[in-house]
């Protein structure tokens, strides 16, 4: 039994909710009276609600974000139903912005924004209590993070053995890019590092080897940066995977020659270039040094083992296809390892809606509210583009066809080259999502033979249209770490 119940729908089994464990971390007194549930999309609605109410709680309190917003507006629903008296507290970015026009938030007691650690903790004591407050929508005050109680020991060893571990340094970020809620808390502040290396050393006892930091720009504070690589550097064992985010146009000598200690398949550093126009990031507010990015994702290639997983955002106000064209072929040029190609989203909160009339945006009503078109990008562009973007998952950063897309990109253009696949492979199966490994090594042979004119027999440009398409290997990669 338990009188709280933190629940959520992560996006995958492999992630664990990293909000929940710090509200759980943060109750106090009333930690030993709550329990976490954990469910993933696969999980239907009727189960996750027996499991929840099998606990017999009188207060739920329910992680919202973009990608479970429709599992977690009808578990509510199914909740209230079946137990009105039952308190049901929302909170997380999907509902800390726009929440009058939300389902979810009318059917819920309470909603509180922003950084919920202590006020979930202040309203529990109260409900519990039999002092409920009035308002129903409670603005929490950001923590003071030198005193936040820290997550990293509710992490189960089942969480250790199968499961990313999730981890911060620092809140905020000094950017004001207009398609990310972190536009919205301009300070950074951040964690002593103390208490930060203490909770870490007792999980790499435990066994713990897959970190992800959650951090939006680690490397904005070099010294702090050093000292976080420096702590996993001599504590390196085998099997060591740490992903961070980054901004490319920041990197001085003293982080490479850091980064260059780490050994093949340690480091996953997320670059978030998203657009090479000038213009384009501009009007949405983004600063970065362009060359300066270039300069270092091409160091960081030529120089370290760090595995580079690149960002660029498609449907950005006022970039049409052919500039976006040209800023993917600028960065495949570079040579990381992945390209991320993810569409603009219209994230509650976020700044980019004030470029919506001027630039035609049209998203989505419904999650993950991406766009569908613009003034620069008509339906059907956005729609070449989204499967651009599956198919490169597919094949390109996916690793396991290294060969096949090497050829496939062949040409002048690595994204005309592409597109011309995507076109071709969209047209043959009508579908971007259940296309098995064996049918895609087959369509991509029949495309390199075909479309292509490769001769197998002859071993075709670069090693033979019959070796490229042959059953995947792996290329000693870590896996990428998923998003909380």
């Amino acid at each position: 039994m338990a009188d709280i119940v933190l629940t959520t729908f992560n996006a995958k089994y492999e992630h664990c909710s990293f909000g929940l464990r710090y509200l759980l971390a943060n109750l106090g007194e009333l930690a030993p009276a709550a329990r976490l549930l954990e469910f993933t999309p696969d999980t239907r609605t009727p189960e996750a609600a027996e499991a929840i109410l099998a606990l017999k709680p009188r207060v739920v309190g329910i992680g919202v974000y973009v990608w479970n917003a429709a599992e977690c507006r009808m578990l509510a629903a199914e909740l209230k139903q079946l137990r009105p008296e039952l308190v049901i507290v929302l909170g997380g970015p999907e509902v800390s912005h726009e929440t009058a026009g939300q389902e979810i938030c009318r059917a819920a007691d309470y909603v509180i924004t922003g950084e919920g650690e202590a006020a979930f903790a202040q309203l529990c004591r109260g409900l519990l209590a039999g002092r409920p407050p009035e308002e129903k929508l409670i603005a929490a005050p950001a923590p003071d993070l030198a005193v936040l109680a820290l997550p990293y020991g509710l992490y189960s060893d089942e969480d250790i053995a199968h499961r990313v571990i999730y981890t911060e340094a620092s809140r905020g970020c000094p950017f004001a890019c207009d398609f990310c809620l972190s536009a919205l808390d301009k300070e950074v502040r951040c964690f002593p590092l103390e208490g930060l290396f203490a909770a870490w050393e007792k999980l790499l006892a435990r066994g713990a080897r897959r970190f992800k930091f959650v951090d939006r720009t680690f490397n904005l504070d070099m010294r702090r940066a050093a000292a976080v690589l420096e702590f996993f550097l001599e504590r390196y064992q085998p099997g060591l995977f740490l992903h961070f985010e980054i901004v490319p146009d920041r990197l001085p000598e003293e982080l490479f020659a850091l980064l260059k200690k780490f050994p093949p398949g340690a480091l996953q550093l997320e670059a978030g270039v998203q657009t090479f126009n000038e213009a384009v990031a501009a009007r949405i507010g983004r600063r970065q040094d362009n060359a300066a990015a270039e300069k270092n994702i091409s160091r960081l290639r030529r120089e370290t083992s760090v595995h580079l997983h690149a960002d660029l955002v498609a449907g950005l106000p006022g970039e049409s296809l052919e500039s976006f064209a040209a800023g993917f072929d600028r960065l495949a040029a570079l040579g990381p390892q992945e390209i991320q190609v993810g569409i603009l989203k219209r994230l509650r909160g976020a700044p980019i809606a004030r470029h919506t009339a001027e630039w035609g945006m049209v998203y989505s009503p419904f999650p993950p509210y991406e766009l569908r078109c613009s003034s620069s990008l008509d339906f059907f562009a956005m729609q070449r583009l989204r499967r651009f973007a599956r198919y490169w998952d597919l094949l390109a950063n996916s690793g396991v066809f290294p060969e096949t897309a090497a050829l496939i990109c062949g040409g002048a253009s690595t994204f005309s080259s592409f597109a011309a696949f995507s076109a071709w492979l969209y047209a043959r199966t009508g579908r971007t999502h259940a296309i098995s490994r064996s049918s895609l090594r087959e369509l991509t042979y029949i495309y390199l033979t075909g479309e292509l004119k490769l001769d197998p027999r002859q071993g075709g440009r670069r090693g033979g249209a019959r070796r490229a398409a042959r059953a995947p290997r792996f290329n000693g990669r870590r896996p990428a770490a998923g998003k909380a």
